[in-house]
């Protein structure tokens, strides 16, 4: 196994050391979810090499592969794509997940698919904007859980100005859950406009 040493920049960074606030930064923002005293956590030692994510050795370890055509959080699927729900109700109005049938991440999706991407993420993004209510549908890729690709499309409730911006998923961890009636219904509609779609 060779040296895996730390970037130029990781080398850079305040390791071990408190890290104070600044003054302009998204803490202070109206959006931030939180207010009070608030303490940046200390940097950690840099973990390397890292260690895998989920399916990173193929997808028979993959758990997005796993889940088969019977899977209940299956919405709606084609030859190529599928959209699954949440498992359970989050604390905002919809949040589905688009990913791609094939075992891929976004650096060796391939290019039919890449070509075809667009179309499908406005097809959701459209899918979720039919609820009513819903202000914007953030789409967000993260992928350090999982290297199995899979865009976020989050719905921002209409007039909630407060809940916009990067700060959507924090304040979806904290607002109260949708009822699972309400959300079962949401996630029917979902699937009902990816089928017209």
């Amino acid at each position: 196994m060779t040296d895996i040493q730390p970037s130029e920049y990781v080398r850079s960074l305040p390791i071990g050391e408190r890290i104070p606030v600044p003054g302009d930064g998204i803490p202070f923002w109206e959006i931030f979810p939180y207010e009070g005293e608030l303490q940046l956590k200390v940097l950690d030692e840099p973990v390397l090499p890292e260690p895998p994510r989920n399916g990173e050795s193929g997808p028979e370890e993959c758990f997005a592969c796993k889940r088969g055509a019977d899977d209940p959080q299956l919405l709606w699927s084609d030859e190529h794509w599928m959209v699954r729900s949440m498992a359970e109700p989050e604390g905002l109005p919809a949040m589905v997940m688009l990913l791609p049938r094939g075992h891929y991440d976004l650096v060796d999706l391939p290019a039919e698919r890449l070509a075809e991407m667009g179309s499908v993420i406005q097809r959701v993004e459209r899918a979720v904007l039919s609820l009513g209510g819903i202000a914007r549908v953030h789409v967000n890729r993260w992928g350090d859980g999982g290297a199995h690709l899979h865009w976020w499309f989050i719905a921002r409730p209409e007039g909630m100005l407060q809940l916009r911006g990067t700060c959507l998923p924090l304040w979806g961890d904290m607002l109260p859950k949708v009822p699972a009636e309400t959300w079962d219904e949401t996630n029917r509609r979902i699937a009902e406009a990816l089928a017209e779609g």
